[in-house]
């Protein structure tokens, strides 16, 4: 007779928790390159890599943007919203909403910082969800 083992499944909401929200990556200790989401493999090193677990500050420059007119559905109320690639201090470049900014003062190469706030909500009596933004720093 076979024996079965039993494993539970942890939801992808668990197991993105760090890097959604609290910029976990990781950096190669051969190579020194950074990267997030956090890798299994660095793909500099192939598997000789060895990869740790770093916080990133949180901290970056905008690197491209571009504003949102048509948006997603549930995201109506939010347009005209601004998409940037934001090239975090530790290197890795990362996408995410720009915030709290009048649209013409976003510019390439502005500092911001990563902030907590709302994404959406599933309903008006739903689930909430909450994750990373971006605010330029004055």
């Amino acid at each position: 007779m076979i024996k079965m083992v039993h494993r539970s499944s942890i939801p992808l909401h668990w197991r993105l928790y760090e890097p959604k929200y609290k910029l976990v990556g990781n950096k190669c200790l051969k190579c020194g390159e950074s990267f997030f989401p956090p890798r299994n493999i660095c793909p500099n090193c192939g598997r000789k890599g060895a990869l740790k677990k770093i916080v990133f500050s949180g901290r970056g420059t905008i690197y491209s943007y571009t504003v949102i007119r048509t948006p997603l559905d549930g995201f109506e109320q939010q347009t005209p919203y601004v998409i940037g690639v934001i090239k975090l201090k530790e290197g890795p470049k990362i996408v995410g909403q720009i915030v709290d900014t009048e649209i013409r003062d976003i510019t390439i190469g502005k500092e911001v910082k990563s902030v907590f706030r709302k994404i959406y909500d599933d309903s008006p009596s739903g689930l909430i969800h909450y994750g990373l933004k971006w605010v330029v720093i004055e």
